[in-house]
């Protein structure tokens, strides 16, 4: 009986090039931005041989979350057209929105609660919390569950 697969969540930086490869090339197969292993491989500088080793045990953290309901905490300034930004982020990115939940603005801040579906994401979880952040309205966003 084969012993359960251990995982690890490591930071992308520290593993070698060619997994990093791997994981983009799958996203090009699953995008169709590449119509075959071959031209996807080719495309991001690796041999068939190396996809086809590593495309089972390589997933982008996003992937582990693929289908999966994910929910945002946000403080948000109370400013006209706040929310709004924050949503066209999750627009931009594709992620589908399924509930907001805002409190009443206490001392200029109001907190956010948003329940959205990560499958059909252009965007890795990660490009979608900075675009978040990066807006000057946002205080602070965080994932609660997911």
């Amino acid at each position: 009986m084969a012993a359960a697969p251990n995982y690890y969540i490591v930071e992308a930086g520290a593993l070698p090039e060619v997994f990093r490869k791997v994981a983009q090339a799958k996203r090009l197969l699953e995008t169709g931005e590449a119509g075959t292993v071959n031209q996807a491989a080719r495309q991001v500088g690796i041999s068939r041989s190396a996809f086809y080793k590593y495309k089972d045990a390589v997933r982008p953290f996003n992937d582990m979350l693929h289908g999966r309901i994910v929910t945002f905490q946000l403080m948000l300034k109370d400013e006209p057209g706040g929310l709004s930004s924050v949503l066209a982020v999750f627009a931009r990115t594709g992620g589908n929105i399924l509930t907001i939940n805002q409190s009443l603005p206490v001392n200029g801040c109001a907190a956010v609660t948003v329940g959205a579906e990560t499958s059909g994401m252009q965007a890795t979880l990660g490009e979608l919390l900075e675009g978040i952040q990066a807006l000057p309205v946002v205080l602070r966003c965080e994932i609660l569950a997911g």
